[in-house]
């Protein structure tokens, strides 16, 4: 559906329990987390979860995703950001899902038995391998590295590859040479896999309405998400037997699929867990796709400070641009009032963001003038804790409670 289009529900109870607060202010509806967490889990129908922290970047509402039934672990994005959530008590199940050299953070794994119990590392390259041993070499620590191989099961049609360019094991032959060396190594520990689909769990879906060209880019995209699906569940069988060769038994963790494809992935019988992450908050995004429905959860709420046109209302900010492929979609999208949009020629701007649509949204009773509130919507879901040092989390009674995000907590890991 149209970013636009989803329920509108929660922007005003967000906006009566965030107005005495100054903009720009960071708001999250916890009842809209949990029921995505429930649709999330049903989606996944007894295959458990694990959060991915990147697409959250709020330890408060990580913590309450793994209290959740049916959500068992983080996959972290950096290696320090794993040490920490360890060390403050988060969880003590932590998957990196990015292969880490950082040189002082694997000193302290190798150190420290805790985190070494607690966090499992990615690797795909001998040189990640080498750079556990230099810790343990230049430390002395003899602590056991836990470590998946990420195996690439993006579609690869003769010179052209469809997904996401991350591990360079392609295969299964590639696949148990690499397992073969990582037991080889003294002092790590193979635990199984890491295969993420990124061109089923994150590509859109559904067109926006109206626009032709994006209608067949979509129906494209699904047809190359269906070739993809025919082939990707033997593929992984076959790097997962690969790596059950190797070991002499079934590896105990293979983790694939995403929001955009829980209920397909938690079907495949080679996993044994499936990450989410960005289904929780819903950056606009995860608004069309046909696999799950999600309600937009998280909200940047923004002053009106000019009102330079009629029909045109100025916002102070908004200019959070999300990471990813530069395009429109990358912009984020007025929310609340409905109806207001971008304008092509200044899209968010850093200082500034105008947004048309002012007349229209007045008519329909909002008060839309100098001092109003215009809530806006990230393309991206946890990117936006990064511009602020807390958030406001509203229960649906209206109740408040304020926590910091990363980076309130002094943290910034990329």
């Amino acid at each position: 559906m149209d970013p636009r289009a989803h329920d509108t529900t929660p922007w005003p109870r967000l906006d009566a329990a965030t107005a005495h607060l100054p903009a720009p202010v960071a708001a999250v509806s916890l009842d809209a987390v949990d029921r995505n967490l429930d649709r999330l889990v049903e989606a996944a129908d007894g295959m458990p979860l694990r959060v991915a922290s990147k697409s959250i970047r709020v330890r408060a509402v990580v913590e309450r995703a793994l209290a959740h039934r049916g959500v068992e672990g983080v996959l972290a994005f950096t290696l320090p950001e794993a040490i920490w959530l360890a060390r403050v008590g988060t969880t003590d199940d932590l998957l990196v899902a990015y292969p880490t050299v950082d040189a002082a953070g694997l000193d302290a794994l190798v150190c420290e038995p805790d985190l070494a119990a607690a966090i499992t590392l990615t690797v795909d390259d001998p040189a990640h391998l080498a750079a556990i041993a230099e810790a343990r070499a230049r430390t002395g620590g003899r602590e056991t590295v836990q470590v998946v191989l990420e195996a690439d099961v993006s579609l690869r049609k003769g010179p052209v590859t469809i997904g996401p360019r991350r591990s360079p094991l392609h295969g299964s032959q590639a696949v148990e040479r690499a397992a073969r060396r990582v037991v080889a190594e003294p002092g790590i520990a193979l635990r199984g896999l890491l295969t993420y689909e990124g061109h089923v769990a994150g590509v859109q879906d559904v067109p926006v309405a109206g626009d032709l060209r994006d209608r067949a880019y979509r129906w494209a995209v699904r047809g190359m998400q269906g070739v993809s699906r025919r082939g990707l569940y033997a593929e992984r069988r076959a790097v997962v037997d690969a790596v059950a060769a190797v070991l002499g038994h079934a590896p105990e963790l293979v983790n694939g699929g995403g929001t955009g494809s829980v209920a397909w992935s938690s079907a495949d019988p080679a996993l044994t867990e499936v990450t989410v992450g960005s289904g929780l908050f819903v950056g606009h995004l995860f608004d069309r796709f046909r696999a799950i429905d999600l309600e937009p959860a998280f909200g940047i709420g923004l002053d009106v400070v000019r009102t330079p046109e009629p029909d045109m209302v100025t916002l102070l900010g908004s200019g959070w641009v999300a990471t990813g492929a530069v395009a429109a979609d990358r912009l984020p999208v007025a929310a609340w009032p409905p109806g207001l949009e971008l304008t092509g020629t200044e899209g968010a701007g850093e200082v500034q963001t105008p947004l048309t649509g002012a007349l229209a949204a007045r008519a329909a009773g909002h008060r839309l003038e100098v001092g109003s509130r215009v809530w806006m919507r990230h393309a991206k879901s946890g990117e936006p804790a990064e511009r602020v040092d807390e958030v406001v989390l509203v229960q649906e009674d209206g109740s408040t409670h304020t926590v910091p995000t990363y980076r309130g907590e002094g943290k910034a890991f990329l």
